[in-house]
């Protein structure tokens, strides 16, 4: 233990912060009577106990000249003990620092770590005086300091409209990679093998499940699982340990450094509606023995929490030390670890203030007034468990959201479900009746088929029902709305002719995806064809259930997907931000947006209301308002058809031009260009691209760019 002087220090900021001579600690508590750091040596032994006495503004701090990066710490915090109160403070736990950059390890499940005495009469009136440090990782002093390479960026910026999210797990997107160094690390997920795959797909952001230090449920570790997919963080500064091969925090920086010489952003599922200290019979690990009245949102009853999360308990951030706590963390993560951007885990409970949902509240005003955060992509999760919880469509911008309507109704229109062709149209041009308004961009939509929570896309195609035993749960957990078909057999098949229908679903809606108008998100593997064998909620599933399998990859979709993807970044019209609402362009008198019969008649009502209607047509161009420096010429017309085979007569063309069909997810080759009156297959998506005559679509997009001014 390195020998150190102890003065005053400051009340900022907050944490354990390194200055080159010495640590200053400071740590909020409103109602805390004695507050007492604790510095430990390797084993955890508690070598010096020492008050803070200072106290401004309820901030308690002190500095410790001599101190260095890598000693370990925790405090103790003395209060009353008065749950009916909501004051549960208890000096025998040993607590985590909020602001933790780092911690040791994870904390060994025991009944020392509750503050009520486990098996008591009284539950959580009654009171403990175990002793929970031998179970407690502790924090760990940091310095963050890092070189970034020369011309390293705080951040890429890609714009939204060039945006194409791969959403995938630190671990379960390498653990299966024998061949990537730190398999299953974040050092592993940046290896050349994993950029060389996503660069070569095309995606141009990772967003990565919680990193964000975490706590595996009690229950999940006495059936011998472990909370996989990490949504019950504790830590919001520190990354998890278990992705760190050797306890540095820089290898996370490395990680985004390398992703970002790549040109790939990197953007972080947080989790700030609520911690893994649970509800009222939960463990004391940091914030309940800090200041529970604070730093959570309680009931009427102040021994009860508020649970609009389903998770136990709600941070409370009408608080401005909670508010301040959780724009700290974010700005920590773009500005000392450069990531890109957030995607906001039941963001409707961030939003929400003691009379409910607010989307003009603490919340979102701190972040769109923050002039870090204003500035990153901002992705909401917009539903929660709370009365009014579903809010898709009432985020301010700059905020993006999760579209599940667009992942059911794609679902339901390729599975053959009757009424749905009019909610497809909707959603191929970015879901406007949600979106368009304040003026938010077509971009806001993150659509979506699959993602973490949920079937894979093969196992969309695969199951009619989830398939959940692992999980211990008797298959009680799990979304059982999944909007699936299995094509004819229940999991794994060898039909040749089932596997051909499977095949052909996946290319059908990753090419609606990849389609429509707003922003598209691939789940990790899903351009692999991996299963999880029907389970639908793998959060507890860390092992090949839940890990993306390499060694079954389908290589004939991942072409696709490289195909499809790469259309859609070749083509301005598909990447737009503002809406087509079949407004006469300017510069030519024609719609931005048409809507078409196979006959190449107008839609009528009654075709839109008909329940058997299964074909699509439409044809884009770039949106009405478009200026003269983007690209305004071009045309592209797409088929979706989850009917019969059928011909369909395109649109007409202007003089000199013809179209050249340019996507065919039957799998039928083709000749391009057609003629006008053509067939369209089955249950096939077709795009075709309006070329001058004796250009191929992508010679005729270039020369589109070059002409952008004109008309």
């Amino acid at each position: 233990m390195t020998s150190f002087d102890l003065s005053a220090g400051r009340p900022y900021p907050l944490g354990a912060t390194f200055d080159g001579e010495g640590v200053n600690f400071a740590v909020y508590s409103q109602n805390a009577t004695r507050v007492v750091l604790c510095l430990c040596d390797e084993d955890g032994k508690e070598n010096f106990l020492i008050d803070l006495a200072e106290r401004e503004g309820h901030v308690w701090h002190g500095y410790l000249s001599g101190l260095r990066p890598g000693q370990q710490y925790g405090y103790r915090v003395h209060g009353p003990y008065a749950p009916q109160d909501g004051h549960r403070f208890n000096p025998y736990k040993l607590l985590m620092d909020p602001y933790a950059k780092a911690l040791t390890g994870h904390l060994e499940w025991h009944d020392a770590l509750y503050g009520y005495e486990i098996g008591h009469p009284d539950k959580d009136l009654s009171f403990d005086t175990r002793d929970s440090a031998p179970y407690m990782p502790r924090s760990v002093v940091v310095d963050p300091a890092f070189t970034w390479g020369r011309g390293e960026q705080l951040r890429l910026d890609t714009p939204w409209t060039d945006t194409i999210l791969y959403e995938a797990h630190v671990k379960g997107l390498t653990a299966e990679r024998s061949d990537v160094p730190h398999a299953g690390r974040f050092l592993g997920l940046a290896s050349g093998q994993i950029i060389d795959h996503l660069k070569e797909l095309g995606v141009t952001a990772i967003e990565l499940l919680p990193v964000q230090a975490s706590v595996d449920d009690r229950f999940l570790v006495e059936q011998g699982l472990r909370n996989y997919w990490g949504y019950m963080t504790y830590g919001f500064f520190a990354p998890e340990p278990r992705y760190l091969s050797h306890r540095d925090v820089s290898e996370f920086q490395q990680m985004v450094a390398r992703f970002h010489a790549a040109g790939i952003e990197v953007i972080l599922d947080v989790v700030y509606n609520h911690t893994a200290e649970g509800d009222q019979m939960g463990p004391t690990l940091c914030f309940r023995g800090f200041d529970n009245a604070h730093y959570y949102r309680l009931a009427h009853d102040r021994r009860y929490y508020v649970n609009d999360t389903g998770c136990g308990n709600t941070l409370n951030l009408e608080s401005p030390f909670v508010l301040r706590m959780v724009m700290d963390s974010l700005r920590y993560w773009v500005e000392v670890m450069h990531v890109d951007g957030f995607r906001f885990d039941l963001a409707s409970t961030l939003a929400r203030t003691s009379s409910g949902f607010d989307r003009d509240g603490p919340f979102c005003r701190a972040v769109r007034q923050d002039p870090v955060l204003n500035k990153v992509k901002l992705i909401a999760e917009p539903w929660d468990v709370g009365m009014d919880g579903y809010q898709l469509g009432a985020f301010p911008s700059p905020f993006t959201e999760w579209n599940d309507r667009y992942r059911d109704n794609v679902r339901r229109f390729w599975r053959g479900d009757a009424g749905i062709t009019r909610k497809l149209a909707s959603h191929v041009t970015g879901s406007a009746m949600r979106f368009d308004h304040d003026g938010r961009p077509a971009t806001s939509s993150i659509n979506f088929l699959t993602a973490h929570d949920g079937f894979t896309l093969m196992d969309t195609v695969s199951y009619q029902h989830k398939h959940n035993a692992a999980n211990g749960e008797e298959n009680r957990d799990g979304h059982d709305h999944n909007c699936s078909d299995n094509c004819g057999e229940e999991g794994a098949s060898d039909d040749p002719a089932i596997l051909a229908r499977r095949a052909q679903r996946r290319r059908n809606m990753l090419a609606t995806l990849m389609l429509s108008q707003g922003t598209p998100m691939i789940l990790a593997g899903d351009e692999l064809g991996n299963s999880q064998g029907g389970n639908n909620n793998a959060y507890c599933q860390d092992n090949p259930v839940g890990w993306v399998n390499w060694d079954e990859a389908d290589p004939d979709f991942l072409a696709f997907c490289r195909q499809i993807i790469a259309f859609r970044k070749a083509s301005p019209i598909l990447r737009q931000k503002r809406f087509l609402h079949a407004r006469r362009r300017a510069v030519d008198g024609k719609p931005d947006v048409f809507w078409s019969r196979a006959d190449g008649a107008p839609m009528t009502e009654a075709d839109w209301q008909s329940a058997e209607l299964r074909f699509l047509g439409v044809e884009m161009r770039m949106a009405r308002g478009t200026p003269a420096y983007e690209p305004r010429l071009g045309a592209i017309y797409l088929v979706f058809n989850a009917g019969d085979e059928t011909q369909a007569t395109l649109p007409e063309t202007l003089p000199g031009h013809r179209w050249h069909r340019v996507i065919d997810t039957s799998g039928r080759a083709f000749d391009a260009p057609v003629r006008r009156v053509t067939k369209i297959a089955d249950n096939s998506v077709v795009a075709f691209e309006l070329c001058p005559i004796g250009d191929p679509p992508a010679k005729a997009g270039r020369k589109r760019q070059r002409k952008a001014g004109a008309g």
